[in-house]
This record gives structure tokens, sequence and C-alpha cells, in this order.
């Protein structure tokens, strides 16, 4: 790898975690706004604006990393599944760690969410915003190409 690459790819790290503590938070937050609000309708709309939010970050992360970032699609969708990986994990350690204050036992299944929520979330996250960051680039190449100007004498 050139000392650019590793410069840009250095770079992403703190983006990773970044965009991973953010999902984090959307979790925790949105669920103890849930959990604060009364029983019924308004719990579901907490849970609904858990996923809004995240779909919103996801998008914007993809965004960032596809055009900002300059990334091609696999070099997008990567920083991104590891974000939302590393979100998963932090919730998962956050439901151990919730689990053992309220004494609660079974925390073989709480070891294994340690590993398989992040598989779980980021595996598809990788496989969406490596599709989204394809299409994000054919449509900026068909862009391109219709904006340029005609060329004369083919």
């Amino acid at each position: 790898m050139s000392a650019i690459g590793e410069v840009s790819h250095s770079r992403r790290w703190p983006r990773v975690v970044l965009w991973g503590v953010a999902y984090f938070v959307i979790g925790i937050g949105t669920a103890a706004l849930a959990r604060g609000a009364e029983a019924g309708q308004m719990q579901k709309v907490w849970r609904l604006a858990a996923w809004l939010l995240s779909a919103v970050a996801f998008a914007a992360h993809i965004w960032y990393e596809r055009y900002r970032a300059g990334g091609p699609p696999v070099k997008t969708a990567l920083p991104n599944a590891l974000a939302v990986a590393l979100g998963g994990f932090l919730l998962a350690a956050a439901a151990t760690v919730h689990s053992l204050s309220a004494g609660v036992g079974r925390l073989g299944a709480y070891a294994v969410a340690l590993v398989a929520w992040p598989v779980l979330v980021g595996v598809p996250a990788f496989l969406v915003a490596l599709a989204a960051a394809a299409l994000l680039g054919r449509a900026s190449r068909a862009r391109a190409q219709s904006q340029s100007p005609p060329r004369l004498g083919g």
C-alpha cells in the first residue's frame, strides 16, 4: 500500500468509530425514550424513530465515504459495515452490562450476542452499502457523460 493509501486508510478509522458510536447513541437514546413513554403507541414511535435515524445516518455515511472521501464501492461499503458492526457490538455490550447489573443469568447468551450482533448487522450493511455505492457510482458516471460536450468528428 502506498503512503497516500495508508493516510487515506488511517483517516477512515476515526470516522468508523464516530459513526459506530452514533448508532449506539441512537439505539440507547431511543430505547430510553421508549422506556419512559407510556405503554403503547409512543413506544412504537420511538422504536420507529431509531430505525429512521439509523437509516439516515447510514445513508449519510455512504454519501460521505463515496463523495467526500472519494472511495470506490468496496472502500465505501467497508467503513459503513464496520461502523454498523461496531454499533451492534456496543449495543450488545450495553445489554450484557445491563443484564449483569440487573442480576439476570444467561451470561452465555450475552457472550454470543457480542459476536452475533456485529455479524448480523455488519454483513447486511456491507451488502447494502456496496450496492448503494455501486449505484451512486453508476449514476455519477451517467450524469458526467450526459453533461460532457458532444464529440465532433467521432
